[in-house]
């Protein structure tokens, strides 16, 4: 049975089911039959005499005086004798089809075990194991071609990856060396003096350096993006170590601006990538600070529930309108432009943290913070990490 395919498996099993039971159902009706006629017999026989001498011939002799009284027990044996078939025949019935539904159930359950198999195989792919996810050739013959069409997917799939890994180290020594050297002039034309350059040269080199260095964020962040889905996400992180390490990091940058950082946690663990943790963690954290008021506060709430993982940051800022809440994670997009430019930013940090959320399997929310501010929700779903 192992050479059948998947369709003349399920025929087969299907054809079994059913043959059993009308076997079954036949059987019963026979031998109930049988049973009730010769209780009919058994009942007729009471009222007459044993001339009939075992043979299956019936032969009735009711006395006349006892005629009305053979009929009217005859007539409730026959009623009687119906309503327990037609109650018996309801109840194997029943039973029977259980029975079948049962076996069937778990026959087919076997039989289509391979697929259950193949299911578990494809939601083990990543874009880092694609050389370890190809499935070996199946005995059931839909399965088999399946499982070529699959591998030769999985093929097409790390050609294209390798494809976008030499990209993006092409595209690293392409724009990071000239952004690099460009850096390196103008380190060496702050580092001297120039007596002789008037206002509107030193205004230029300003803008130079700011766009540069602009420039050379906006290249990183976007190289990180692409690199995303290569990047391993089964290791174990201490959330809350990581939160202080962020923390930590970004208190100078607190202390400028007069923010308190504030952090509420216990002890967390949950599966990902230790280093897009990180970035999201930070990327929020930066953005509470940079767009927060002055004497303001950050907090970054971390606890788990069930199988879920709840990270919460919020500010004590200006708040994101309702309207655009969902646009902030748009690539290059700012609430307010000028602003953003002012604060160095490149308008793909909250693009990167959603980016780092969806291939981790959670979801990112923006509330109102009661005290005013925002609140940048994020829930990581770890039941299939357990």
């Amino acid at each position: 049975m192992k050479k059948m395919s998947l369709q003349w498996r399920l025929t087969c099993i299907t054809t079994l089911c059913i043959a059993i039971i009308c076997g079954c159902l036949t059987m019963f009706v026979y031998k109930n039959g049988v049973y009730y006629m010769d209780s009919l017999q058994k009942a007729v026989d009471a009222q007459g005499d044993d001339s009939g001498g075992g043979s299956e011939e019936i032969y009735i002799t009711i006395p006349e005086d006892k005629w009305d009284e053979f009929s009217n027990d005859f007539s409730v044996q026959v009623y009687n004798n119906k309503e327990d078939y037609k109650r018996n025949s309801l109840i194997v019935s029943a039973l029977l089809a259980l029975l079948g539904g049962v076996a069937t159930y778990f026959i087919s359950g076997h039989a289509l075990k391979p697929i259950r198999e193949f299911s578990d195989k494809i939601e083990e792919v990543q874009a880092q194991n694609l050389a370890d996810s190809r499935i070996e050739a199946s005995k059931i013959k839909e399965l088999n071609q399946l499982s070529v069409s699959y591998n030769k997917m999985l093929e097409r799939l790390s050609d294209a990856f390798e494809i976008q890994r030499q990209f993006t180290a092409n595209a690293a020594h392409e724009l990071r060396t000239p952004l690099s050297l460009m850096q390196v002039q103008l380190d060496l034309y702050h580092s001297t003096q120039h007596p002789g350059s008037d206002a509107d040269t030193v205004q230029m080199i300003k803008m130079l350096t700011e766009q540069n260095d602009r420039l050379g964020k906006m290249v990183k962040t976007l190289l990180d993006m692409s690199e995303l889905q290569t990047v391993g996400r089964d290791e174990k992180i201490i959330l809350n170590d990581l939160v202080d390490e962020v923390l930590e990091d970004l208190e100078p940058l607190a202390q400028e601006k007069n923010i308190k950082l504030i952090g509420k946690y216990k002890n967390i663990t949950m599966i990902g990538s230790d280093i897009l943790i990180y970035r999201l963690v930070y990327n929020l954290v930066e953005n509470a600070i940079k767009y927060n008021h002055s004497d303001g506060q950050v907090t970054v709430n971390a606890y788990k529930k069930q199988k879920h993982i709840y990270l919460s940051v919020e500010d004590t800022g200006s708040g994101i309108p309702k309207e655009l809440r969902e646009r902030v994670f748009e690539p290059f997009f700012r609430v307010d432009k000028s602003r953003s430019r002012e604060l160095g930013g490149v308008g793909l940090g909250l693009a990167l943290v959603h980016e780092i959320v969806r291939v981790h399997d959670g979801s990112i929310s923006i509330k109102s913070n009661p005290a005013g501010g925002t609140i940048f929700e994020v829930i990581f779903d770890q039941k299939s990490k357990e």
